[in-house]
């Protein structure tokens, strides 16, 4: 089924204002809903609750769009930006429906702790998944990153940013990725 909308979640610190989403918008030649969260729309600096009420909350939200959008939840590709990005695959994993998976800067682990790996459930994802990360990303380095996320029994491809960080400042491209991808997709 072709992709008719797109939701993008936010990092814990960020909103729905992130450039890449901006960008990924403005290319985007399907519906896109640039989500803020519960917490942050409370508080700019209200903390992440955990991860499993965010969970919960990309399922309403999924819902939502697609009866406001008279698509089939199994036509959206959900992502975002780190942790929500992640929540997002927690998500799908669960069985959220969904056509295909964006992750931008997944957050594999914690900064410095790798043996706290955030992986356990990438093989419960059967939906295509693009994995856009930077090659300074304390978060996960590209060959873990890859190492992991092959345990996705889907198609996935991986775009790695040369010199860019946890959050890439190559908006432009990031977007077109995404976009491109997205396009793909049948």
């Amino acid at each position: 089924m072709k992709p008719r909308g797109i939701i993008l979640f936010h990092g814990a610190g960020g909103n729905r204002e992130h450039p890449v989403f901006l960008e990924i918008e403005r290319l985007s030649k399907i519906p896109v809903l640039r989500y803020n969260f519960a917490y942050r729309q409370a508080s700019a600096k209200r903390p992440p609750p955990r991860i499993e009420k965010i969970v919960k909350e990309i399922i309403q939200v999924s819902i939502d769009f697609a009866e406001a959008n008279g698509i089939p939840q199994s036509s959206l590709v959900l992502g975002g930006r780190s942790f929500g990005g992640r929540a997002a695959s927690m998500a799908i994993a669960e069985g959220l429906p969904s056509r295909a998976l964006a992750l931008l800067s997944y957050p594999l682990h914690p900064p410095g702790k790798v043996e706290s790996l955030r992986v356990s459930h990438l093989h419960r994802i059967r939906r295509p998944t693009i994995f856009i990360s930077g090659d300074k990303d304390p978060f996960g380095s590209p060959d873990l990153l890859e190492q992991y996320a092959r345990k996705i029994p889907s198609e996935v491809r991986f775009h790695i940013l040369e010199r860019q960080n946890h959050d890439p400042k190559e908006s432009e491209i990031v977007a077109g990725l995404v976009t491109k991808w997205v396009d793909t997709l049948r």
